[in-house]
């Protein structure tokens, strides 16, 4: 018997096919609109001495918001309302009573997010000790199954990744003692532009222009706004027509132009994004933020004004289901996206939206900005009204323990710009009133590729492995299956092939009735009236060769 088997080369009967172990797949959900909105405007116009007074300004509540971090970080997790009310009466003698507010808040919000950072720095920590030791645990050489590494190739790489392993476990080990004591690092300025002091060569930097830079990001001109207060704003106000002026703090009043305290700037503002959106709240005295910054490689300042809009409504899931919706799919270097109807079926032809994530990070704003763009005038010009995207993440897969050898494919998903696409798109969606339906990106390109490829794979369009898991993306979205349905059997009789798959269900009402053709009969030998009344013709007779000579006519 098992030679006989080795000869046809059948499996034998008794071995059970393998099914893979599927994760559970999560629903579709309708995703929060952006709340915020930030606009821009450069102050144009600035004399020598406006320059000089915000220089001033900046520096010094600037140093009062240093001092106030450190202050913060010493009380770790001590903080309380008593002691965030002490810090701002003491920097209220210092500047005013609303600086003091904005400066607190501003550091309580930079030391939530050094909190929340150190928390995903332990979770990553985590992830790489427990990919170590599965890996560890396994035989040397072992190869990798179904996702998962194996062992590692040499003793000398085992070796070196267990000494890595005691790295790590020590190194978690110290994060978590510093977050049970509420210490967290925080530099004011940035990490990045710290570091580049220590190698000045490779950024083209002399010393006298990172200090300035330094020192530019280390100023403090931001403002909160107050609603039913005049123009949503009293330490940063900026009129309807375009005018500026500052409240200045307590030291630096004797440099004031104006009443009460304040400094007015010779730049006019405009806004021409937004900006009757931004009128119309100041107008009726809505809060508004402002913030001013110097942009040290082109000397230019700039005025930032953001709000926050509580009337953006959420539609149903099932409301958007009811009509088309565009699938996309998110790569290295593309956004690719076909547009289904309410079926799951793919309708014209599938776009591709390109950006470039090179250079500064300015320009790979404005690349992802633009690909967006273009996707949201589609979407407009076909009248969709959601967008189907993945909630990606890449937590768990970014660490180099799982792909340590695939540098190009580490390379790759930490280049991808999820977090950025996901804000800027949910942002962008909100003006142009389209929904945003995030998907479990389980299984999508693999399901997508089996699929789809193949059917919609045509003599003058070869469709890629993204453009099919954007149909993907969309059917899921759509609540439907992935796959397709099975394709109907060659013959044309019920009886020879079973069923076809595009008959009715046996329950469905008239399944057994007459489908006379929309277009008429196809050739002169049918006589006029079969296709208006086909269901008083004698050919319906379903016997014999009488049946046969009807299918050939194309009218069951």
């Amino acid at each position: 018997m098992a030679a006989g088997l080795r000869r046809t080369g059948r499996r034998p009967h008794w071995r059970p096919r393998r099914v893979p172990d599927l994760r559970d797949i999560a629903r579709p959900f309708v995703a929060d609109p952006a709340m915020g909105v930030c606009i821009r405007d450069r102050l144009k116009g600035l004399t020598a001495e406006d320059d000089k007074i915000l220089r001033l300004v900046g520096e010094h509540l600037g140093s009062l918001a240093s001092r106030d971090l450190a202050q913060r970080c010493r009380d770790g997790l001590e903080h309380s309302t008593d002691t965030w009310a002490h810090r701002k009466r003491e920097l209220t003698g210092e500047s005013s009573s609303r600086w003091a507010g904005s400066i607190t808040k501003a550091t309580h919000d930079q030391w939530g997010l050094s909190r929340r950072a150190q928390w995903a720095h332990i979770e990553s920590l985590r992830a790489g000790i427990r990919m170590l030791r599965h890996r560890l645990s396994l035989p040397i050489g072992e190869k990798g199954s179904r996702g998962k590494p194996g062992g590692y190739r040499c003793e000398h790489e085992w070796f070196h990744k267990s000494r890595r392993l005691a790295h790590l476990e020590r190194q978690r080990e110290r994060v978590l003692a510093e977050r049970d004591a509420g210490q967290v690092r925080v530099v004011r300025g940035g990490q990045k532009l710290l570091k580049t002091r220590h190698n000045l060569a490779a950024a083209n930097l002399t010393e006298d222009q990172w200090r300035e830079r330094w020192e530019a990001q280390r100023w403090f001109l931001g403002a909160d706004g107050e609603s039913g207060k005049r123009y949503g704003n009293e330490t940063i106000r900026v009129t309807p027509e375009g005018e500026v002026s500052i409240k200045l703090p307590a030291p630096l009043t004797h440099l004031a132009n104006a009443k009460h305290g304040r400094y007015v700037l010779a730049a006019r503002v405009s806004f021409p994004h937004r900006g009757v959106q931004w009128r119309d709240r100041i107008e009726v005295n809505r809060a508004v933020a402002y913030r001013i910054h110097l942009d040290v490689t082109k000397s230019r300042w700039y005025l930032d004004a953001s709000w926050q809009r509580k009337d953006l409504p959420i539609v149903p899931i099932q409301t958007l289901r009811s009509g088309e919706i565009i699938g996309v799919d998110m790569n290295a270097d593309h956004l690719a996206a076909w547009r289904l109807d309410i079926h799951g079926n793919p309708i014209g032809q599938p776009r591709t939206f390109e950006y470039q994530l090179r250079g500064t990070a300015e320009r790979r704003d404005a690349q992802i900005r633009h690909a967006i763009t273009r996707l949201l005038h589609w979407a407009k010009h076909t009248g969709c009204r959601a967008i189907a995207i993945e909630d990606l993440d890449f937590t768990d897969s970014k660490t180099r323990e799982k792909h340590g050898r695939k540098r190009r494919f580490r390379q790759l998903i930490n280049g991808m710009p999820t977090g950025k696409l996901r804000a800027r798109l949910l942002a962008m969606t909100a003006e142009a009133d389209i929904s945003i339906i995030a998907v479990d990106p389980a299984y999508t390109s693999m399901w997508g590729a089996e699929h789809w490829q193949k059917p919609l794979t045509t003599k003058k369009r070869a469709t890629t492995r993204h453009q099919t898991a954007s149909v993907a993306i969309a059917r899921r979205a759509l609540g439907h299956r992935i796959r397709r349905r099975t394709a109907p059997p060659r013959q044309h009789q019920s009886d020879a092939g079973g069923h076809r798959t595009a008959q009715a269900r046996p329950g469905g009402r008239g399944r057994e009735g007459t489908r006379p053709p929309q277009t008429g009969p196809r050739t002169r030998s049918v006589p006029p009236t079969a296709g208006a009344n086909a269901g008083d013709q004698p050919i319906q007779d379903r016997s014999g060769w009488t049946q046969c000579q009807f299918d050939l006519h194309g009218h069951f």
